[in-house]
């Protein structure tokens, strides 16, 4: 396969948080039944024209103790990931540890976590591409600000040490990633929001919320936070040394930006503080601006998905819609890379936030669990084909520099690796970052 200009993806649905306080595991893997079809899964991948998977095992499948690894699964798919010569997006945790870390309230997360993310990339060596920990703002709200999954607590005190431990975690792991690929490059999907304020009386608390919503991209990629947020951070269990680290740990050369854009993403808030989803007002385009504005990375639209209506058409509508948008964000001017439909198949209980085990089925796939190709799928395919070598804007100065799977080993290659190793090794950020490490 050559290199795609523009990383067209779809993504497998891994997320798998605990519910009913750790006794009930959401595996969307196994609800959406991968386990069984999964080389059918990767086929239909290859078949669509889709060049990128977002795809990663199980964590807590994987990681079964301390330096202990079952690998097993992970080899069989990654095989044939490799043969089609697919281009892997690897996201290592999605919401969920395994029962014997149990929650990230654990403060050893954040070093196991690296410790297996390294043992990944040096049994993978021909993946770049890596998303290590997906929307560390949705992880931590969900686990410990809503009380949803996983520690299921609703303190700022626990939401705050959620945040700083999934993205101490992320930080590590792509120092552990580096070390062993230099040439790795970061998609941090992360959800994008938007919180609009109902009344006047609700104004300062949706701007605090505006202000919160960045943490975990501004601690990930070492931007300072606003006076009201560091003393919020402060005064809930983050030590001055703790901020100090992300702040020096900048590795966002590395990064593309992933947003994630939603019906749901756009909320209203009232003047009694409580929520409810507003739908769509300032839509993609302008709220990819505010992120991009606030970071100046390259920006990937990482994951989006309409439920298909009696109609049959609502989700095509809406991937149009967002097509759109990535367009006339990429017109404006802003590096735009990537776009996915998330995920290749529907998706089982995410009407309900995966709070209950209801086994209920969403269709929101390209195709359904039967492995049938939803109309969603064929547009997507259509749009692929289209787009592909037509996008506006295009310029050799702005493709992200990837090397195709089985190039891995060739000579341009290794020369890149070895530049990349060299200017790691140069790097005050790199060498210095674990004696700066806070206990």
């Amino acid at each position: 396969m050559a290199i795609p200009f523009f990383m067209f993806a779809t993504g497998i649905e891994n997320s798998a948080p605990t519910i009913d306080n750790g006794r009930v595991r959401m595996d969307e893997m196994e609800k959406c039944f991968h386990y069984k079809y999964w080389e059918e899964d990767i086929a239909l991948t290859a078949e669509l024209g889709i060049p990128f998977l977002r795809y990663g095992p199980q964590l807590h499948r994987t990681l079964l103790g301390p330096d202990r690894f079952d690998w097993e699964f992970a080899d069989k798919v990654f095989a044939k990931i490799y043969e089609l010569d697919l281009v892997p997006i690897v996201d290592l945790c999605h919401f969920a540890v395994p029962d014997w870390i149990g929650n990230f309230q654990n403060p050893d997360f954040p070093a196991l976590f690296a410790h297996y993310t390294r043992e990944f990339a040096i049994r993978f060596p021909w993946v770049q591409l890596y998303t290590p920990i997906n929307e560390m703002f949705i992880c931590a709200t969900f686990s410990a600000r809503y009380g949803w999954w996983n520690e299921q607590l609703s303190d700022d005190r626990s939401y705050v040490t959620a945040l700083k431990n999934l993205v101490k975690a992320n930080v590590l792991a792509m120092r552990a990633i580096l070390d062993i690929r230099p040439d790795a490059i970061f998609i941090q999907s992360e959800s994008s929001e938007y919180f609009h304020a109902e009344n006047p009386a609700a104004i300062g608390h949706a701007e605090v919320l505006n202000a919160q919503r960045f943490l975990s991209l501004d601690l990930n990629y070492g931007r300072r936070v606003n006076s009201q947020t560091y003393e919020f951070l402060l005064d809930n269990g983050m030590t001055r040394d703790e901020y100090l680290f992300f702040m020096n740990n900048n590795l966002k050369h590395h990064c593309i930006m992933g947003n994630d854009y939603y019906i749901t993403n756009e909320h209203r808030v009232s003047g009694d503080n409580s929520k409810r989803t507003a739908l769509e007002i300032f839509g993609y385009n302008e709220i990819t601006r505010q992120y991009y504005d606030r970071y100046r990375l390259p920006v990937m639209h990482t994951e989006t998905n309409f439920r298909e209506g009696p109609n049959g058409d609502e989700a095509v509508n809406w991937l149009w819609k967002q097509w759109a948008g990535v367009l006339r964000v990429r017109n404006s001017g802003v590096p735009m890379v990537g776009f996915t439909w998330y995920s290749l198949t529907d998706q089982v209980d995410w009407d309900c936030a995966l709070r209950w085990n209801n086994g209920t089925v969403n269709p929101l796939g390209l195709f359904d669990l039967d492995r049938k190709i939803r109309p969603v799928g064929r547009a997507y395919k259509k749009l692929i084909s289209e787009w592909s070598n037509v996008l506006p804007a295009q310029s050799v100065c702005l493709a992200v520099p990837l090397v195709m799977p089985k190039e891995t080993d060739e000579p341009f290659a290794v020369r890149r690796r070895r530049m990349m190793a060299e200017l790691l090794r140069n790097s005050h950020i790199f060498t210095q970052a674990a004696a700066e490490e806070p206990a």
